[in-house]
């Protein structure tokens, strides 16, 4: 199934949006249940006469006894309506004042709680020391609506204050975090339906761009994986197809009697097995090298040595070919840790290489020299060289500078690279340059 990029991001913002309102909605339940629960909560102190505020009237009896010394004439300061539902107790418990007056049958008697069916209590202090209590009297029909007023309303406005301040903050945060999770999740679900070419625009916070750009080097590795994977079938199947199809050819000649069954109608037959058997054996030690799955000997190797050894191998091709093969080695080289086995792979398949490229009468020099911590083997031609387009090619799988050339001159393309994934798995490197005046000059380099 097809997936409509645009449909899915929408969906996915879509998706996390509701996640991030769900979390809103979650906080201001909360916020309202706290509220709530502390209104609630003042109402029950407030009918047991435990709601902690302080009367009004505290201080002017406070002021009071301490001017005089004791409660006599108190009831000059009982003026006003406020003080119809007070009344004012000694520090015995002994009523001194009832409603503002001091000729009621209460006053001179102990209180009881009784008296109000709701009421708050304040403690009367006088330099540290208890003199009285206030006891305020409240209508139980109108207090838990002047709690709700004076607790419930200020709080009600900064809630919608916090609730305009929490929406732009969703809106700066979706802008911020979920629009651009929101691309990274389609372009991964896009990747994953095989849509490689996705990618996403780097945005967001320094995380957020971080993880955008390793998922767009993570598309581009696994793009250009699966183009190697589909030209690497396409080579295999066109270096596979020619000799398959001489061998079809002279073995179907053979049957119908076009040729007869000697050694010499044999004889190519044969020669196309051996090229198909180097080259399933080179895609298989590619494949292997690629995969760190060789194995490597590693020893202690003097590359001068082995230089020596591989142009001893193809001396007889190149003094055929009329090409001279000469051998630079510096004094005193330093052994490198290396698969001496490996290695040789590695030079002969530069000197197979450079062999086949330089005309008759050219020259093949090799030189090997102590270079940066390690030695370096260099394997220099004047041959026609590479186009400088064609360098960063040259160690690709199936590559071959001249395509118009036979399959004897140009080879399956696969030497180079073999050698570069053989000196890079010992720690090494490899590279190539053309020569100036002409020629081409690959060298490798091992550490020491």
């Amino acid at each position: 199934m097809t997936l409509n990029p645009k449909n899915s991001v929408r969906q996915i913002r879509a998706r996390l949006l509701r996640v991030l309102v769900a979390a809103f909605i979650a906080i201001v339940l909360l916020i309202v249940a706290i509220l709530l629960g502390t209104f609630f909560y003042s109402i029950n102190n407030l009918s047991r006469g435990e709601f902690d505020i302080e009367a009004p009237q505290v201080r002017a009896l406070e002021g009071y006894y301490l001017g005089r010394g004791n409660w006599q004439g108190v009831e000059v300061l009982a003026t006003g309506e406020r003080w119809q539902d007070t009344i004012v107790l000694d520090a015995n418990g002994i009523v001194i004042l009832d409603g503002g007056r001091i000729d009621t049958p209460r006053v001179g008697q102990l209180y009881t709680d009784t008296t109000f069916p709701l009421q708050v209590q304040a403690p009367l202090e006088v330099q540290g020391q208890f003199i009285g209590t206030v006891v305020v009297g409240i209508d139980d029909r109108i207090a838990p609506l002047e709690v709700f007023v004076v607790l419930l309303v200020p709080v009600g406005i900064v809630s919608v204050f916090l609730a305009l301040l929490t929406v732009l903050i969703g809106v700066l945060f979706a802008q911020r975090f979920v629009n651009p999770l929101a691309d990274v999740i389609a372009a991964s679900q896009a990747v994953a339906s095989g849509d490689l070419s996705a990618r996403v625009a780097a945005r967001g916070t320094s995380d957020l761009r971080a993880l955008m750009d390793s998922f767009n080097h993570m598309a581009d590795a696994l793009e250009q994986s699966d183009r190697e994977r589909r030209n690497l079938l396409a080579d295999v199947a066109h270096e596979l197809r020619t000799p398959l199809t001489v061998m079809r050819g002279k073995l179907e000649g053979i049957v119908d009697g076009v040729y007869p069954a000697t050694e010499s109608a044999i004889a190519p037959v044969l020669e196309e097995t051996y090229t198909l058997e180097r080259l399933v054996e080179d895609l298989r030690t590619l494949t292997l090298a690629e995969t760190r799955q060789l194995h490597f000997d590693i020893q202690p190797v003097i590359l001068s040595g082995l230089a020596e050894r591989a142009l001893s191998l193809f001396a007889a091709e190149a003094q055929e070919k009329n090409i001279a093969l000469t051998l630079e080695a510096a004094p005193g080289l330093p052994t490198v840790q290396a698969d001496p086995q490996r290695v040789s792979q590695v030079l002969g398949n530069l000197l197979a290489n450079a062999l086949k490229y330089v005309p008759a009468n050219g020259q093949v020099r090799v030189t090997v020299e102590p270079k940066a911590g390690g030695v370096e083997v260099a394997v220099v031609d004047n041959g026609p060289g590479v186009p400088e387009a064609d360098l960063p090619h040259l160690f690709d799988r199936f590559w071959r500078g001249e395509k118009s050339r036979a399959r004897a001159s140009g080879g399956a393309g696969l030497g180079l690279a073999i050698a570069r994934q053989l000196i890079e798995a010992q720690d090494g490197t490899i590279t190539a340059a053309n020569v100036p005046g002409g020629g081409l000059r690959v060298a490798f380099w091992l550490p020491v």
